[in-house]
């Protein structure tokens, strides 16, 4: 699947969203990817993780991972299918008092191959707590996946990271906006409270 292919997704569904945008990371975007819309449609999941399993694959192997765990909330449907494109089991990490843990009776065999799955990537802040997290519970993390890798291969994550689509999108600290974003108020569509 091309990056074009990708992109046509997000529009098709409505979520290639313009505006003023604060990000999870805290970070001010004029372009916002709201994966939940794309992933609201079955077929779409499917389609995109499909080929991001086939990329995977194809870089580590025909059986690369034991286990694919993703964070909550944005990673739960990516991780989902792209466990079901694999053959294995998927869990996922919640936040509990700001910190990812395994809740819901998930735990991870000591030395399995997890693959990390996040549906869209900009400075690599819930990849690499999740990932963190991975490993203080056992588990080997082999690689890393999205959808939309936001920094366009920049972000270091300490494992191979696998993308459908590199798209870089310029992301500002507060106090280094531009001036057609100071003028419209951010919006907050994430799922993560900043506060």
């Amino acid at each position: 699947m091309t990056r074009d292919e990708v992109l046509q997704h997000y529009r098709e569904a409505g979520a290639l969203l313009e505006g003023h945008f604060l990000l999870t990371s805290g970070l001010h975007s004029p372009i916002y990817m709201q994966s939940a819309r794309v992933l609201m449609f079955p077929q779409r999941a499917e389609a995109l993780c499909k080929a991001l399993a086939e990329r995977l694959r194809a870089a580590l192997g025909s059986s690369p991972v034991d286990l694919v765990c993703s964070p909550a909330l944005g990673g739960i449907v990516v991780g989902y299918e792209m466990a079901r494109q694999l053959g294995v089991p998927a869990i996922f990490t919640e936040r509990v008092d700001g910190k990812f843990t395994l809740r819901r009776g998930f735990d991870i065999p000591k030395g399995a191959r997890v693959l990390m799955a996040e549906d869209v990537v900009t400075t690599g802040k819930s990849s690499r707590e999740c990932i963190d997290c991975i490993t203080q519970n056992g588990g080997k993390v082999v690689a890393a996946s999205c959808i939309v890798d936001r920094s366009d291969g920049e972000v270091d994550l300490g494992v191979p990271l696998f993308s459908l689509c590199g798209f870089k999108v310029p992301a500002y600290r507060e106090d280094e906006l531009p001036p057609e974003l100071q003028k419209i108020p951010a919006v907050k569509p994430g799922s993560r409270n900043l506060a």
